[in-house]
């Protein structure tokens, strides 16, 4: 049976919300991350610079470390915490956010139907954010052929790296905060809900902190009203997957852009190690875009919430934590060679199969079974009518696709070598000045790899614990059909060791 109508109206009315316990550690985990993650975004900026090193030298010295040596060393603003900020900044930030809705109202796109909402509806989506980003990286490349890599927004994104960090953590709070105060708007149970809105299994706790956390509204959209938009679908902006796939994601590609920018103005060429990890990464994003509407079958759209979680991963912690490697190569422009091209091509040509092959394969099986791609998979069918699939790739391991996706991982951060330099005034061969030039001593290397190949340690992490929720929300769904599932398929992300 479906949820109640309004005999009267025909609306649905609003069922009981589901309730599920803490995730993340809770209240702890949720101040830990709503507060010491931003930190930590910072400190990848200023303990690993252009300036004295990465890492900074006095951090090698604990010993003789003071505040003062080392606030010259990582280039603290004469203003204190007030100096990363910028009103100027912050308003191009707002312009690029804006130029990604009107790409979405504008340009034309897919119209499709989310999948089922526990309040009786399906919400429709509009996807054209790869039209959208194809259209901006033109704009950029039109500007880059004229300007070079003296192109304005190019400069701007270096010379103003932390205040564009503190724009993007700005909007994060200001769009969490509004998200989570318009949950509380949502109709009451039994009260008629003509726009399918309801809370997220997670994310009405009673904690103020972790429901802010987590997102209490599932699904929470925007209808703007724009007289001269026929198209309903064009109007509506899903903040959810807006975020997830929109302006987070392409700009994770245009900090690379900006970084290759800064190699070649710096040192006059660009390496093969940031053209690779640029190429492999935009690949990556270019193909999430254009199979945008797979979306709608993921854990962050049907299950959570969006709150400052979600918000912080995809607007702060994608764009600016994913592209350490290349402002790493941007400063020391390490050098692979043949050998190590194909070695790294291999291992993310290889990830990158796995990700997208099984996602395809869950895609095609969930939208149309008889798909015959996919009507040849085994499958059993639970008590609640859900097929789980015990063949294909979903045969070899429960969570298949983050093998995938933890290979394609080592793809980004092996380009950087065995990590670390030192800034030093050196003489330029062509000019003979003096200039300042990273150079890898004994001391620093391998220091560096901290930050640039911090990203596959926490994916590593994040991929765990992402299948220990999957795990236990599907163990809840399904109970001894999820234990019957587990004897087929008996590995969980790599087939014959985890």
């Amino acid at each position: 049976m479906g949820p109640k109508k309004d005999s009267k109206s025909a609306v649905p009315i609003q069922p009981v919300p589901e309730k599920r316990g803490y995730e993340f550690g809770g209240p702890l985990g949720a101040f830990g991350i709503v507060f010491i993650l931003p930190i930590l975004v910072y400190c990848f900026a200023f303990f690993c610079n252009d300036i004295s090193g990465c890492p900074a030298p006095s951090l090698l010295h604990p010993s003789t470390l003071t505040w003062d040596r080392l606030k010259e060393e990582i280039g603290w603003p004469d203003e204190g915490l007030m100096g990363i900020y910028n009103t100027r900044v912050t308003l191009w930030v707002l312009s690029y956010y804006a130029l990604h809705i009107v790409l979405q109202i504008v340009l034309p796109g897919q119209v499709v139907e989310g999948v089922p909402l526990a309040c009786g509806g399906r919400h429709i989506y509009k996807f054209n954010a790869f039209r959208s980003s194809i259209l901006i990286f033109a704009g950029l490349g039109a500007g880059t052929y004229v300007y070079g890599a003296d192109f304005a927004v190019w400069t701007f994104i270096w010379d103003n790296y932390l205040q564009v960090v503190s724009a993007n953590l700005l909007i994060v709070i200001v769009l969490s905060i509004y998200v989570y105060a318009r949950s509380f708007s949502i109709p009451a149970p039994g009260q008629p809900n003509p726009e399918y809105r309801e809370l997220a299994p997670g994310g009405h706790s009673g904690n103020v902190l972790y429901d802010f956390f987590i997102g209490r509204e599932l699904n929470s959209r925007i209808t703007l009203p724009i007289p001269f938009v026929s198209e309903k679908a064009s109007k509506i902006i899903d903040i959810g997957t807006f975020c997830e796939v929109r302006p987070g994601l392409t700009g994770w590609i245009i900090m690379n852009l900006a970084n290759i920018a800064h190699q070649y103005r710096t040192h006059g060429y660009v390496t093969d190690s940031i053209l690779l990890i640029t190429a492999v990464q935009g690949f990556y994003v270019m193909d999430c875009l254009y199979m945008e509407p797979a979306i709608l079958t993921t854990m962050d759209i049907i299950m959570d919430g969006f709150g400052y979680m979600l918000c912080f991963g995809d607007l702060v912690w994608v764009p600016f934590i994913y592209s350490t490697q290349t402002r790493y190569l941007a400063i020391f422009p390490y050098k692979m060679g043949l050998n190590g091209l194909a070695l790294i091509a291999s291992v993310s040509g290889l990830g990158y199969y796995i990700f997208r092959s099984a996602n395809n394969e869950k895609n095609r099986f969930r939208t149309d079974p008889n798909d015959p791609r996919v009507q040849h998979l085994k499958y059993i069918t639970t008590k609640t009518g859900s097929k789980l699939i015990t063949s294909g790739w979903w045969g070899t391991a429960r969570h298949i696709n983050y093998f995938g996706d933890w290979l394609m991982s080592w793809g980004y951060c092996l380009p950087t070598g065995i990590a670390g330099y030192v800034m030093l005034e050196t003489i330029n061969p062509s000019t003979g000045q003096l200039e300042k030039r990273a150079v890898q001593t004994p001391e620093a290397q391998g220091w560096g790899s901290i930050f640039t190949y911090f990203y596959v340690l926490y994916f590593g992490i994040l991929l765990i614990h992402r299948e220990g929720r999957d795990e236990e929300k599907c163990h809840k769904k399904y109970g001894k059909d999820w234990e019957k599932y587990k004897s087929l398929v008996r590995y969980k992300i790599i087939p014959g060791i985890y």
